[in-house]
C-alpha cells in the first residue's frame, strides 16, 4: 500500500518505519526541514533501539522516503496518518492546533478519496473536528479512523511489529477492511486486531495509560504505608502481582512516573472528565500523589543531610523517566535536580542516553560525565533515579571506595536491602526501611 505518515516525531518515524519494513510504500512527510534532511541521510533524532537500522535499511531499500512537501505526499498516498504533537494546553486540555493544521492540509491537497487516520493520542471527539476540517476544504470522499498507538519508549519497534492488539475506531466497513489488510502482518500469532467505533478507540488510548498510571501510583502509596509500618513494598508488591486477577505488570514503586503520555494523557482525561461532568477524582488523586511522588528523594536526602547542601556534591546516576530512551519530559530527576540546586549543592550526573538532553536543560548548571564511576569522584551521596542496566549490578566496592561516604538514595529499589548494608552501605529505597544507619 501507499501510505504517508505526517510528523516524524516518536510516534511518526515508529509507524513510518514499520509499516515499510513489512511491505509498504511509505512517506513520512513534516515541515521541519533540518529534521528530514537528517533523516534521508539515515539518521534519526531520538534514542530509540533498533529504529535506526530499520530506518536505514528501508531507506536503502526505496520503500521509506522522507520529504517536508507534506502537499505532495497527501497525493501519493491511499492511507494517512496523522502523527503530529497533542502537547497540554494551559488549561490541562490537549492542544488539537497541529492536528487540525494538517487536516486542513489533507483537505485542499487530497485530489481523491482518502483514509485519514489519527494515530496521535487525541481526546474523544477529535475525529469529527478532523473531519469537519477536511471537508471544509474538499468534495472528495475521506473515511476518518482512530488507531490509538500502544508504543512503549525503549522497545517501541518491538511494541509496533508485535502488538497485543490494534484498536481501529472506524466510520465504514471499507476502511475497517483496508485498515485491516494493513495491520494483518503483525497479528499473524493471532493477536486481536479490534474493530470499534471511533470515540471508543480514542478514549481507549487515555484509559490504557490512566490505568498504567493509576497502577504505580497505587503502589507508591502502599510503598508510603510500608515506610510507615516497616513492611517490604517489594513483598506487596510480589504477593499481589502472583494474583492473576492483578498480574506483576506496573507494580513497581519509585520516584514517580514521567515521560511524554502518562503525565499528559491523565491531565488531558482529567480536563475531559470535568467538562463533561464526569467525575475524576480517581485519577485526580493518582496525578497528585505522582507530583508529591516525584519530591521523594530530594526529600530523602534533605532529610538526611540538612536543608542547606552547600559544600555537597551529589552524584546521580540516571537522568531519563526510564531505561533505554533519552527522553526527559517529566523526568522526576528534574525535580530532584532543581531542588538540590536551590540548596546550593554540586551536582554531576550519568545516563547512558540523555546527556545531551540534559545538557539541554541544565546548561552548565550540572556537571556531566560519561562514566558513571567518575561521577562519584568526591560525591558525598549518590542517587540513584533511573533503571538503566548498567546501574543494575555494579562495582559495589568500586561504589564503595570512590564516594566520599557509602550513601545511596534509590529511587528505582534497585538493590537487596541486606546486602547492601551487608557491604557498608548506608541505603534508602522507597517502600522499605532504611538501612545501614549509626
Amino acid at each position: 500500500m501507499n501510505v504517508t505518515v505526517i510528523g516524524t516525531g516518536y510516534v511518526g518515524l515508529v509507524v513510518g518505519a514499520c509499516l515499510a519494513e513489512t511491505g509498504n510504500n511509505v512517506i513520512c512527510a513534516d515541515i521541519a526541514k533540518d529534521k528530514i534532511a537528517l533523516l534521508n541521510s539515515g539518521k534519526i533524532p531520538i534514542y530509540e533501539p533498533g529504529l535506526e537500522p530499520l530506518v536505514e535499511r528501508n531507506l536503502r531499500l526505496g520503500r521509506l522516503t522522507f520529504t517536508d512537501e507534506i502537499s505532495k505526499a497527501v497525493q501519493l498516498s491511499e492511507i494517512i496518518f496523522i502523527a503530529v504533537g497533542t502537547p497540554l494546553d494551559e488549561d490541562g486540555s490537549a492542544d488539537l492546533q497541529h492536528v487540525l493544521e494538517v487536516a486542513k492540509t489533507i483537505g485542499r491537497e487530497m485530489g481523491g478519496e482518502k483514509i485519514v487516520v489519527t494515530k496521535s493520542t487525541v481526546p474523544a471527539g477529535t475525529a469529527n473536528k478532523v473531519r469537519k476540517a477536511i471537508m471544509a476544504e474538499t468534495e472528495h470522499n475521506v473515511h476518518v479512523c482512530a488507531n490509538p498507538e500502544f508504543l512503549k519508549e525503549g522497545a517501541a519497534v518491538d511494541d509496533f511489529m508485535k502488538p497485543d492488539r490494534v484498536v481501529l475506531g472506524v466510520d465504514s466497513d471499507y476502511a475497517a477492511e483496508v485498515l485491516r489488510d494493513l495491520y494483518s502482518p503483525f497479528v499473524r500469532t493471532g493477536n486481536a486486531i479490534l474493530i470499534m467505533d471511533i470515540v471508543s478507540a480514542e478514549i481507549t488510548k487515555y484509559a490504557a495509560n490512566a490505568m498504567l498510571a493509576t497502577r504505580i501510583s497505587f503502589m507508591n502509596s502502599m510503598a508510603d504505608l510500608c515506610e510507615r509500618t516497616g513492611a517490604d513494598v517489594d513483598m506487596i508488591r510480589q504477593g499481589i502481582g502472583s494474583d492473576q486477577r492483578i498480574g506483576p505488570q506496573f507494580l513497581f514503586s519509585g520516584a514517580g512516573y514521567g515521560g511524554s503520555c502518562f503525565p499528559k494523557d491523565v491531565k488531558a482525561l482529567i480536563r475531559t472528565m470535568k467538562e463533561l461532568d464526569a467525575d475524576p477524582s480517581i485519577l485526580q488523586a493518582v496525578e497528585d500523589l505522582n507530583n508529591r511522588q516525584k519530591g521523594i528523594l530530594l526529600r530523602q536526602i534533605v532529610q538526611r543531610l540538612g536543608d542547606n547542601l552547600e559544600g555537597f556534591t551529589i552524584a546521580i546516576w540516571g537522568l531519563s523517566f526510564k531505561a533505554n530512551t533519552d527522553d526527559m519530559r517529566e523526568a522526576p530527576s528534574i525535580i530532584t535536580i532543581d531542588g538540590l540546586l536551590e540548596r546550593g549543592a554540586r551536582v554531576v550526573a550519568n545516563d547512558p542516553a540523555a546527556l545531551n538532553e540534559a545538557k539541554r536543560l541544565f546548561n552548565d548548571r550540572i556537571e556531566l560525565t560519561e562514566d558513571p564511576y567518575e561521577a562519584l569522584e568526591g560525591a558525598d551521596s549518590l542517587i540513584i533515579h533511573t533503571e538503566w542496566n548498567p546501574y543494575r549490578h555494579p562495582d559495589f566496592d568500586r561504589m564503595k571506595a570512590t564516594l566520599k561516604q557509602p550513601l545511596v538514595f534509590d529511587g528505582r529499589n534497585l538493590y537487596n536491602t541486606e546486602r547492601m548494608v551487608s557491604m557498608g552501605f548506608e541505603y534508602y529505597s522507597v517502600g522499605r526501611s532504611p538501612v545501614g544507619i549509626g
